[in-house]
C-alpha cells in the first residue's frame, strides 16, 4: 500500500501513521520526496484494512500496489533511485563503468589490471576473491587474501571496490573489505543470503540467474529491500538459451523492462553475457542505448594467462578505447558519462 501525504502534512504527521502502520504487524517505509511525502505499508495484505487512513486529515491518497514486488516497484518511488558506491553514483543522468579482471590472483597481478583501469578512466574496480566455478577443480579464488589485496589497492587507485559474496558466512568480511557485494547468478534465489544483505549496511549489485525471469528478479531484489537495504542495483548479465555462440544470450530488452517496472538502476555485464571478447564492445555500446547506468566490464593485463574467464576479458588497451567511445553513444541518449574517479 502506498500512502500519499497532503502536501501541508508534516514530520508528526508522517511519524504517527508510520506507528499505525507497524502497530497492526505491517513494515512501515517513509519516503520523504521534494513536493510531498510519501508512506509504504509492506506486508500481510489481509492486515491492510485495519490501517483505515482514507479518512485520515493528513492523507490525500492511499493506492494499492498491485505488482507483486512492492518496495521496488515504480509504483511505490516513481523517481529513479541513485544508488552511491563510494564516490561512484550508480543512476541518474550518468553512467559509470566498473573494470577489473574475473578473480584476484596476486597482488601484483591485480595491480597491473588495476592500474590499466584507473588510467583508462573507470570508476569503479571489480575483482572476485571467492570464485564459485562449475568445476570444483577450477581456481576458486583467494577467499580473505583477495578481500586484501581488493581493498589495499582500491583504496591506493582511489576507487571503489565491489566483489561477489558467495555464502553467509563471508558478508561479514566482504562488508569490511568492500564498498558493495556482488550477488552473482548462481545465488540470484539464495534467499537467506538476500535477507543477509537486506540487514548489511552496503550497496548490493544483484544478478540475474542463468534461467532467471525478470520477474524472478524483481522478487530477488524485493527480498533486500524489504529488508531495509535500498540500495540494490539490478546487473543483466546474459541468460542461457539453446544458443551456442556466446557463453549466454545477453538479453537487452531485461534493461527497458527493469527500467519501466522499477526505480533502482540498472547495469550490464557484457562480458558474461557473451562471453566473447570481439563481443563485449558492440554489446556494451548496446546497453547504454537500452538505458543501462553502467557496465561491468571484465579486464585483465595478460587475459591468455588469466586463472579464468582470459577468453571474454578485454586487454588494457581494448578497454581504454571502449571508455573512448562510449560518450558518443552516451550522448546520442541525452545522457553523460560520469567523470573519472
Amino acid at each position: 500500500m502506498i500512502i500519499i501525504l497532503k502536501p501541508q502534512a508534516g514530520k508528526a504527521d508522517a511519524d504517527e501513521i508510520l506507528a499505525r502502520i507497524e502497530s497492526v504487524g505491517l513494515k512501515p517505509l517513509y519516503m520523504p520526496g521534494v513536493e510531498r511525502t510519501v508512506l509504504g505499508a509492506l506486508g500481510d495484505e489481509r492486515l491492510l484494512g485495519r490501517l483505515h487512513l482514507q479518512n485520515h486529515p493528513a492523507v490525500e491518497r492511499v493506492d494499492q500496489i498491485l505488482a507483486p514486488y512492492k518496495a521496488v516497484s515504480r509504483e511505490m518511488h516513481p523517481t529513479d533511485s541513485v544508488v552511491q558506491i563510494g564516490s561512484m553514483r550508480v543512476g541518474g543522468p550518468e553512467i559509470v563503468v566498473v573494470g577489473g579482471p574475473c578473480a584476484v590472483e596476486s597482488r601484483e597481478a591485480f595491480g597491473k589490471t588495476a592500474a590499466a583501469v584507473k588510467a583508462a578512466g573507470a570508476h569503479g574496480l571489480r575483482g572476485g576473491a571467492f570464485k564459485p566455478r562449475t568445476s570444483p577443480y577450477s581456481f576458486q579464488g583467494l577467499g580473505l587474501e583477495g578481500l586484501e589485496i581488493l581493498r589495499d589497492t582500491g583504496r591506493e587507485l582511489g576507487l571503489p571496490v565491489i566483489t561477489e559474496v558467495v555464502e553467509l558466512g563471508d558478508v561479514a568480511a566482504v562488508e569490511a573489505h568492500a564498498d558493495a557485494f556482488q550477488v552473482g547468478a548462481r545465488n540470484m534465489q539464495n534467499f537467506r543470503l538476500l535477507t543477509a544483505l537486506g540487514q548489511a549496511g552496503k550497496p548490493v549489485i544483484l544478478k540475474r540467474g542463468m534461467a532467471a525471469s525478470v520477474e524472478d528478479l524483481l522478487m530477488a531484489a524485493e527480498y533486500i529491500v524489504s529488508e531495509g537495504n535500498r540500495n540494490v542495483i539490478f546487473c543483466e548479465r546474459g541468460i542461457r538459451t539453446f544458443e551456442k555462440g556466446t557463453r549466454n544470450t545477453l538479453d537487452l530488452s531485461a534493461v527497458c523492462q527493469l527500467k519501466r517496472l522499477s526505480h533502482l538502476p540498472v547495469v550490464v555485464d557484457p562480458s558474461h553475457g557473451t562471453g566473447v571478447r570481439e563481443y563485449v564492445a558492440p554489446m556494451a555500446f548496446a546497453a547504454i542505448a537500452c538505458g543501462a547506468d553502467g557496465l561491468l566490464i571484465e579486464v585483465h593485463h595478460e587475459p591468455k594467462e588469466a586463472l579464468s574467464d582470459g577468453a571474454q576479458s578485454l586487454y588494457p588497451d581494448q578497454f581504454a578505447a571502449l571508455l573512448e567511445k562510449l560518450p558518443a553513444f552516451a550522448a546520442a541518449t541525452g545522457r553523460r558519462m560520469a567523470d573519472p574517479a
